[in-house]
């Protein structure tokens, strides 16, 4: 029996938005195959969730064995071995001091979670954070998201204390500024929300992107997110970095705040850590986490056996197969290639990004914005069997999200549906 997404539809609620209507079956490495038994070139991969392509054997393996033995007692309750080693594992890895680790199940929870534990330390209000972020869509995440005001439709009056900033991309500052006067600009909006909206003693967190994800794959100066570090440490404000898309390998280091030299007091994983099954944590230092008391938070899944085998499986291929290394050299290519389609393709106003968190920006070559031609695109790639997603606050960009140990032929074979695809949507300009 073939199932057609007509079949079901009725059972989903339109909130649920879909930008398929693909009903897949099974998935191996980069492709998908749908029931009618097509096969897809995968380059959104969950949105960065499947960080080892699709049912990697190892991480099958692990989960498989895990399930046999048992699935879950509820981590509130017991202990499981896996969990354990897993949480020692990201705790000999993680930046700086940040070895206490709560599970949970997605990047929202932990985002609800770091916010919680924020205020909870410092007995301050206050939170501070930035245009173009994306950090979930709960009534807490939400509450600090600002990719695209369409999240935050008919949800007003979310949690209250919650202040943005600008973030340094080309969109949010004065025209012409380079990325050293973003920096210092974006870094004077917050002196400025802290004489005009919330003094800094009733602040009690920063939440940045280190790399902004949904925002359009930004990726901010140096300057930047040390003068973040400088202003938190003289405040006594907890710097929160979410990674729960921009770590895990993604940007080339295991955790996106090393591109930068920065370590944060809280930070979040969520997405790749546990090869598709759904996990998150929330990361920091003992002395933080201790005001965190027993029954402030919890959760029945986060935690649960299962999770921690799969994700002790990713951080085992991980180091045996050096992730890591083929991020930086892939990633190198992968951005060369997409550089040499902004040569033959005047709609591509831009190609940003580190490691395999890559994006290209379209624009109409008389200087509107293209969002019409990421759609356009998109749906020429899709009708060449290739998978792709946006982002931007005004949709015009597309972010590469391959498996981290993608290979040169499957980018080749990637970048010619884009070649392609891009003629498609230059020749309806």
């Amino acid at each position: 029996m073939v199932v057609e997404f007509k079949d079901y539809q009725q059972y989903l609620s339109p909130a649920l938005a879909k930008t398929t209507e693909l009903v897949i079956e099974r998935g191996q490495g980069s492709y998908i195959w749908t029931v009618e038994g097509e096969r897809y070139l995968d380059w959104v991969q969950g949105i960065a969730v499947n960080a080892l392509g699709h049912s990697h054997p190892r991480v099958v393996r692990a989960i498989t064995e895990q399930v046999q033995k048992l699935t879950t007692a509820s981590f509130n309750m017991v202990n499981y071995p896996s969990t354990l080693e897993l949480a020692k594992r990201i705790a000999q890895v993680a930046p700086g001091e940040l070895s206490s680790i709560f599970f949970s199940n997605g990047g929202a929870e932990a985002t609800d979670g770091a916010l919680k534990l924020a205020r909870a330390y410092t007995k301050r209000p206050g939170i501070i954070a930035f245009k173009g972020s994306f950090h979930g869509r709960t009534l807490g995440a939400v509450s600090v998201t600002a990719s695209n005001s369409k999240y935050r439709k008919y949800t007003e009056p979310l949690v209250g204390g919650i202040h943005f900033a600008s973030y340094p991309s080309a969109d949010q500052c004065p025209q012409g500024y380079d990325e050293e006067q973003r920096s210092a600009w974006c870094l004077g909006d917050i002196r400025r929300i802290f004489d005009y909206i919330c003094a800094p003693d009733e602040t009690a967190a920063i939440l940045v992107e280190p790399v902004q994800g949904e925002g359009g794959y930004v990726v901010p100066p140096v300057s930047f997110l040390k003068g973040l570090r400088a202003m938190c440490d003289e405040h006594g404000i907890m710097l929160i970095f979410d990674e729960i898309q921009a770590g895990y390998g993604r940007t080339g280091t295991m955790f996106a705040a090393e591109n930068f030299g920065v370590v944060p007091d809280i930070m979040t994983l969520g997405k790749a850590i546990a090869g598709g099954v759904p996990a998150s944590a929330v990361l920091s230092t003992e002395k933080i986490m201790s005001e965190w008391h027993p029954g402030m938070h919890g959760g029945t899944f986060g935690g649960n056996p299962v999770m921690g085998a799969a994700g002790l499986a990713v951080l085992d291929e991980f180091a045996e197969s050096h992730i890591l290394d083929n991020v930086n050299t892939q990633g190198a290519y992968l951005k060369q290639e997409l550089l040499g389609l902004k040569e033959r393709h005047p709609i591509i106003a831009d190609v940003r990004g580190l490691g395999l968190m890559v994006a290209i920006e379209l624009d109409h070559t008389d200087g509107r914005t293209g969002g019409d031609l990421v759609e356009l695109t998109r749906s020429a790639a899709l009708a060449r069997h290739m998978l792709t997603l946006s982002c931007g606050v005004k949709g015009n960009g597309m972010r590469m999200a391959t498996p981290l140990n993608v290979t040169k032929d499957v980018i080749d074979e990637g970048i010619a549906i884009l070649d392609e695809s891009l003629s498609v949507a230059e020749n309806s300009d």
